[in-house]
């Protein structure tokens, strides 16, 4: 399925007392968001709220300093409903030496989306005017170079083609920010509950989460967590102190620095990346995430946004990416984007898909070529695979990926299925890790997390028709903190 679901400039002037660098990226930024509009013209206006609404988002520590003559309009300001200009269809090509996005837009007819030195360039192109897709033979003979395209637009999604389903429980939130729930006047665990949020204390209790947040008392300090997907509710008290600086803040789905979650709660994607940062910080309270916005409100999203948000992520100093997300066919440039990711010593997390089929979506099921990569299958409760659950021989580990609560927009609370919702786990037990002192290299992390894993699913019966298929076992948390931290 190549459907993202569940990219593309950055732009806007300093506040004052905010005085940001111009980075390179940020630069190739502007330029993509300028020609974007130009040839495009398709970004929405920004309309006046109506009396009474609610103030829009604002963000107070832009990226850059100043925007581009033809920038996406204010975009400091969350503009709902915005998307950017979007492309059928992607070009990925190295880049050579003497190249410029000047020349290469030139000799290929597009845009140049993203440029990257360890990944090459990506550019957007839509159908010819017969309807057929650009032809990569032409586009190599124009670039003096092999180019290799594919379908763009609405090719990545939440997990699979149904994504993860939200429960009809929702409740008012109540546990105030997550940061704050660690050895101070908040604790975390009282009598064997998880305080913050009784509700997930069986299934925290099934990863032996309190021994490993025990074993790991920094819980996950000083970690970037970049969370890639359809936003957060930037606004929900649950997060207050627990995100990265606006300035690496980015929505490549609408176009903006204001990476907001956009929908109806109970709707489409909505709600499903606020649940997924949610479920990393009950892991590692103490990590910072990185809110990048890729996915649209019914949780579909393009290649391009995603190949962006992990250059972004890289560059802006996370550690471990969550891509609780994927595609049912294998994507070069995603594939790229990651072992660009790996060579930079950052760990990705993925989601094995909601199909209940015997075959993970990309980009988990490329475990085997991506050395930096976790996949993650879910089971319930009792250890058994999850009926809407992907499996294959590509899945690393399991989670209990069945009704987890975390926040919901509007300081609201609610529950989660899905292996969307398994994979935060190990990108919060990663970054429970990275948060120690470790007694083995970075890069054995993801290995570790199979070598830990507790195997005993294979001893019920219900899972013998899986064998090898769940990976290594059930996610342990504490068994990883003992094996990797000093």
């Amino acid at each position: 399925m190549l459907t993202l679901r569940f990219g593309q400039s950055l732009s806007p002037s300093a506040d004052e007392g905010h005085p940001m660098t111009r980075t390179p990226v940020a630069l190739l930024l502007l330029s993509i968001t300028a020609t974007l509009l130009a040839s495009c013209n398709s970004a929405s206006p920004a309309t006046a709220p109506a009396p009474g609404a609610v103030p829009p988002i604002t963000v107070t520590n832009p990226p850059v300093q100043s925007l581009p003559p033809n920038a996406l309009p204010d975009p400091l300001v969350d503009h709902p409903g915005q998307v950017a200009p979007r492309f059928g269809f992607t070009a990925a090509m190295a880049i050579q030496s003497g190249d410029t996005v000047a020349s290469m837009q030139a000799a290929s007819g597009g845009t140049v989306l993203t440029w990257d030195d360890a990944s090459g360039a990506l550019i957007g192109l839509n159908a010819n005017k017969d309807g057929t897709a650009p032809s990569a033979s032409s586009l190599s003979a124009s670039l003096g170079r092999a180019v290799a395209v594919d379908a763009n637009r609405d090719q990545l999604g939440a997990g699979g083609t149904i994504t993860a389903v939200m429960s009809g429980s929702k409740i008012a939130w109540a546990g105030g920010n997550l940061s704050a729930w660690s050895a101070g006047s908040k604790i975390a665990w009282a009598g064997g509950e998880y305080t913050p949020i009784p509700q997930n204390t069986q299934t925290w209790n099934a990863i032996h989460l309190q021994q490993a947040q025990t074993l790991a008392p920094n819980l996950g300090a000083g970690v970037v967590v970049a969370v890639i997907d359809t936003g957060l509710d930037l606004d929900h008290v649950a997060f207050k102190d627990a995100l990265t600086d606006q300035s690496t803040w980015w929505d490549f789905y609408g176009g903006d620095a204001v990476p907001q979650d956009e929908g109806t709660l109970g709707t489409g994607g909505y709600g499903h990346g606020t649940n997924v940062a949610g479920i990393i910080l009950q892991i590692a309270p103490k990590s910072k995430i990185m809110p990048l916005r890729v996915l649209g409100p019914d949780g579909s999203g393009d290649v391009s946004g995603i190949v962006s948000a992990i250059n972004w992520a890289v560059a802006h100093g996370a550690k471990v990416i969550n891509l609780s997300l994927g595609s049912a066919t294998n994507v070069k440039p995603i594939n790229d984007a990651l072992l660009a990711a790996a060579a930079k010593k950052v760990l990705t997390v993925t989601s094995a898909g909601n199909n209940s089929r015997g075959t993970l979506t990309y980009p988990a099921q490329n475990r085997y070529q991506l050395p930096s990569l976790v996949s993650v299958a879910s089971v319930d409760l009792m250890g058994l695979k999850s009926s809407f659950s992907n499996y294959g021989l590509a899945t690393a580990v399991v989670a209990p990926g069945e009704n987890v609560f975390a926040p919901a927009p509007g300081n609201m609370m609610a529950s989660w299925s899905g292996t969307s919702q398994a994979a935060p786990m190990v990108a919060g037990g990663l970054a429970l890790a990275l948060g120690q002192t470790l007694k083995v290299p970075m890069m054995a992390l993801p290995g570790a997390v199979s070598f830990s894993a507790a195997n005993k699913i294979y001893t019920n019966s219900a899972n013998w028709v899986y064998a090898a298929q769940l990976g290594s076992g059930e996610l342990d948390l504490a068994a990883l903190m003992s094996q990797t931290v000093k």
